[in-house]
C-alpha cells in the first residue's frame, strides 16, 4: 500500500513523529465510520484479512502519522464503494493546516539534482514525497467521493486545493527532473483533468474555463495525448458553453496579441491541435476537425476551412468526400465557379468506376440552380441523383426533384424557342409537383408557387403560397411579398396593399423597407400619387436613420433599395410631368450608383417624355451597354426608334422580338409590336398582338415575381 516514485522504494529522511499511530487507531476504534446505511463499526466494514493487512502496513511503515493513516483507510473505503464512509475518514485530515507543509515539501524535494554542499541538505521536518503523494491522493479521492454523493461544488473546491498546493510550490511548472511515473505527478495530473469537469457539472462554466486555462498556461509535464484532450475540451467549452469568459491578466502571456474573444481562443487551440495531428504528434481526432470547421464557419473564414481540409493526410477522407467538402467551403465563400468545378471532378472520368456520390451531385444541382446559364448542367446533376437514389433515400429523391424543377424553370427563361420553353415549363411543374409530396419541406411549396406565378397560373400560385404559410407556421417575408404580387396580378390592388400592411407588422427592418416600397408601387397603381410620395418619404427617412448602425450586408441592401426608391419617384414625377423633381431624383440615384442600367433608363424615359428622342436614345444605349439584356431599355429603344422614323421599323421589330425572347410575358413589348404592325398596315396581326398585350396586362404583377 506504500507508493513508489520512479520505481524505487521511498526512503524517509526524518524519524516519524511520536504516538500519531496510536491516535489514528484510537480514533477509528472509538468512533466508527459512517456508510450509506448509517454508522457502523470499523470491524463491521472490514473483514479480518483486510484489518490485518492495514495493521501490518501501519506497523511496518513506521513513518505513517495520523493523516497518512486516514489517507490509507479512506482509500480502502473508497475502493470498496463506501463513499460516505470514505468521506468521513478524509474529513479528519485538515488539509488547510497542512497545505504550507505540503508546498514546502514539494518545493524542497523536487529541486534539480546537483552536488550539494552542507547548506543544501533538506531541512529537518520536511515531509517526504511519499507522504505528500499520499495526502494529495486523499484530497483527490475526497473530491471523487463528494462527486459520487452529488456534492459537485464541494468536490471542485477540494480538487482545486491540490492545484493550489502544487502551484504555490512550483510557480514555474513541473521541473524536468521528476519522472512521469511519480505518484505525485500522477495525482496532480488527475486533478488537472478532473477540476474543470467538476465545475462544468456544477454549472460554473466560467470557473471551468479558468481551470482549463490554468492547466495549459504552465509546463505541467503532461504527455502529448493528455494535453491534447485538455486543449480540445477547453476549445469545446469556449465554443458551445454560451458564456464569454475574459482572459485574466495573469494568463495573457501573449500581451497585445492575446485572443480577444472565446471564439478566437478556441480557433487558436484547434489550430494547434490540427498542426500536431498533421505532424503525427497525436492521433487523428475527427472531432477536432468538426469543431474547427464550425468555429471558422461562424466567423466566415470558409477559405481557411478549405485550407485545412486540403492539409488533411490521405486516408481520412475519400477523394470524393474531400472534393465535396472543398466545394462546400468555396460555395460558402461565394466562389461558386470553383465549387462547381470541384463537383464536376467528382462526377468526371476519374471517378467513373466509383459509386455516385449523391451529396456532391445535389450540391452541383443546387449551384447550377443559382445561375441561369448553368440550368442544363443542373438538370443533368439532378437526373443523376434520381437515377442513383431510386429505392434508397426518399429525402435525396425529394431534393433532387425540387432542384430539377428549379433548373427546368431557369432553362425555360433562357430558352431560344417557344417549343423548348414550353417543354421546360411543363417539366418544371411536373418535377416540383413530384417533390411536393414531402410534407417536411415547406420550401418546395414556395418554389412551386413561384413557378406557377411566373407562368401566370395565378390561382394555383395563390394556393401554393397559402399552403407554404401553413407548413412554415407563419409567413416569411418572401411569402408575404409573393402573396401580395400574386394578388396584384389579379388586379386586386387594394387587397394586395392590405397584405403588405400585415407584412409590415410581421417582418424585420430590411424586409419592412422592401414592403414599404411595394406598398408605394401599389398606391401608384391605384392612382394615389400623394400617398405613394408620402410612403417613399417614410422609406427614405428609415434608410437614412439606419445607415450609421448597419452592417456591411445591410448597407448593400439599403443602397440598392434607396436607388430603387429614388428611381420609382423619378418615374412618378415623370408621369406627373414634374420634370425638375424627376431630374433631382435621378441625380440622387446616380450619386449612389452611377453605373446602374435603371438609372440611365429613367434618364431616357424623362428625355422621351420631353420629346427629346435623340438624348433618350443615347441614354437607353448607355443602359444597354451596362446590361445588354435589360428588357425595359430594349422595349423603350424600339419605341423611340418608331417615333423617330418609319424607316427603322425592322430595327425596332428586332428589339421587340429580342425582348419577347427574354420575357415572353412582357405586355409592353406585345403592345409595341401591335403598334408596329399597325404602322405597317398589318391590321389582323396588330389585333392579335394587342389581344396578347391586353391579356398579359390583366395578369401582370406590379413588380416582377423574381
Amino acid at each position: 500500500m506504500l507508493c513508489a516514485c520512479s520505481g524505487e522504494q521511498f526512503k524517509f529522511d526524518e524519524p516519524p513523529p511520536e504516538s500519531p499511530e496510536s491516535l489514528a487507531t484510537r480514533d477509528f476504534s472509538a468512533s466508527g465510520i459512517s456508510s450509506r446505511n448509517g454508522t457502523v463499526d470499523w470491524d463491521s466494514k472490514l473483514d479480518d484479512a483486510q484489518v490485518d493487512e492495514v495493521e501490518s502496513t501501519l506497523k511496518e511503515a513506521l513513518s505513517l502519522n495520523y493523516e497518512e493513516a486516514r489517507a490509507l483507510l479512506g482509500r480502502l473505503e473508497y475502493q470498496r464503494g463506501n463513499f460516505d464512509a470514505a468521506l468521513q475518514v478524509f474529513q479528519g485530515i485538515d488539509i488547510r493546516t497542512l497545505s504550507s507543509r505540503l508546498s514546502k515539501a514539494i518545493s524542497e524535494r523536487t529541486r534539480p539534482l546537483k552536488p550539494r554542499s552542507k547548506g543544501d541538505i533538506v531541512p529537518a521536518g520536511v515531509m517526504s514525497l511519499h507522504s505528500v503523494s499520499l495526502l494529495l491522493e486523499a484530497i483527490l479521492l475526497k473530491a471523487k467521493s463528494l462527486e459520487e454523493l452529488s456534492r459537485i461544488k464541494d468536490a471542485a473546491k477540494e480538487c482545486k486545493m491540490i492545484l493550489d498546493v502544487v502551484d504555490s510550490a512550483l510557480p514555474n511548472g513541473i521541473p524536468d527532473g521528476i519522472s512521469e511515473d511519480c505518484k505525485l505527478l500522477e495525482m496532480f495530473h488527475k486533478a488537472l483533468e478532473l477540476l474543470p469537469k467538476l465545475w462544468i457539472q456544477a454549472g460554473y462554466l466560467d470557473e471551468a474555463v479558468l481551470a482549463y486555462r490554468r492547466a495549459l498556461i504552465k509546463p505541467w509535464n503532461l504527455d502529448s495525448q493528455r494535453l491534447a484532450c485538455i486543449q480540445k475540451d477547453l476549445a469545446t467549452t469556449l465554443l458551445f458553453g454560451g458564456v464569454e469568459v475574459e482572459v485574466p491578466a495573469q494568463f495573457q502571456v501573449w500581451g497585445s496579441t492575446a485572443p480577444k474573444s472565446n471564439l478566437e481562443e478556441a480557433i487558436l487551440l484547434l489550430f494547434v491541435l490540427m498542426s500536431r495531428m498533421l505532424n503525427g504528434q497525436i492521433i487523428w481526432d475527427s472531432e477536432v476537425m468538426s469543431h474547427l470547421t464550425f468555429a471558422l464557419t461562424i466567423s466566415n473564414n470558409f477559405e481557411s476551412v478549405a485550407d485545412h481540409i486540403e492539409q488533411v493526410i490521405p486516408g481520412v477522407y475519400t477523394r470524393a468526400e474531400r472534393w465535396y467538402l472543398l466545394a462546400l467551403c468555396y460555395s460558402a465563400a461565394g466562389q461558386n465557379d470553383t465549387a462547381l468545378n470541384l463537383v464536376k471532378k467528382i462526377s468526371g472520368c476519374s471517378e467513373a468506376n466509383q459509386e455516385p456520390y449523391i451529396p456532391s451531385l445535389l450540391l452541383g444541382a443546387k449551384l447550377c440552380s443559382q445561375d441561369l446559364q448553368q440550368a442544363h448542367e443542373g438538370i443533368n446533376f439532378a437526373r443523376q441523383v434520381i437515377n442513383s437514389a431510386k429505392n434508397q433515400d426518399e429525402h435525396f429523391l425529394v431534393q433532387a426533384h425540387k432542384l430539377l424543377g428549379v433548373c427546368y424553370g431557369n432553362a425555360a427563361r433562357v430558352s431560344l424557342s417557344d417549343f423548348e420553353r414550353n417543354f421546360c415549363q411543363r417539366e418544371a411543374l411536373a418535377a416540383l409537383n413530384s417533390a411536393s409530396v414531402c410534407k417536411e419541406d415547406p420550401e418546395i411549396m414556395f418554389i412551386l408557387g413561384l413557378e406557377n406565378a411566373i407562368q401566370r397560373n395565378l390561382t394555383p400560385a395563390f394556393n401554393n403560397v397559402m399552403r407554404y404559410s401553413e407548413m412554415s407556421a407563419g409567413s416569411t417575408a418572401k411569402a408575404w411579398k409573393l402573396l401580395a404580387l400574386v394578388v396584384s396580378a389579379e388586379q386586386r390592388f387594394k387587397d394586395a396593399e392590405a397584405i403588405v400592411d400585415l407584412a409590415l407588422d410581421e417582418t424585420g427592418q430590411i424586409d419592412q423597407m422592401e414592403h414599404l416600397r411595394l406598398k408605394a408601387v401599389l398606391q401608384i397603381s391605384q392612382q394615389q400619387p400623394k400617398q405613394a410620395i408620402e410612403t417613399y418619404r417614410i422609406l427614405l427617412a428609415l434608410i437614412q436613420a439606419q445607415k450609421e448602425s448597419a452592417t456591411n450586408d445591410v448597407v448593400t441592401s439599403q443602397r440598392r433599395l434607396e436607388v430603387e426608391a429614388w428611381l420609382d419617384l423619378a418615374g412618378l414625377y415623370t408621369d406627373l410631368e414634374s420634370w425638375r423633381d424627376a431630374e433631382i431624383c435621378i441625380n440622387r440615384a446616380k450619386a449612389i450608383q452611377f453605373f446602374c442600367p435603371r438609372n440611365w433608363h429613367a434618364t431616357g424615359v424623362l428625355f422621351q417624355a420631353k420629346a427629346r428622342y435623340k438624348e433618350a436614345l443615347v441614354a437607353f444605349t448607355v443602359s444597354l451597354s451596362i446590361e445588354p439584356e435589360y428588357i425595359p431599355s430594349i422595349v423603350s429603344t424600339a419605341k423611340v426608334l418608331m417615333k423617330m422614323s418609319n424607316d427603322v421599323a425592322p430595327i425596332a421589330r428586332s428589339f421587340l422580338m429580342n425582348a419577347l425572347r427574354l420575357e415572353p410575358t412582357n405586355h409592353e413589348a406585345w403592345f409595341n409590336l401591335g403598334m408596329l404592325a399597325k404602322m405597317e398596315g398589318s391590321v389582323h396581326q396588330a389585333a392579335d398582338f394587342f389581344q396578347a398585350a391586353h391579356e398579359l396586362k390583366l395578369s401582370a404583377p406590379v413588380q416582377s415575381f423574381i
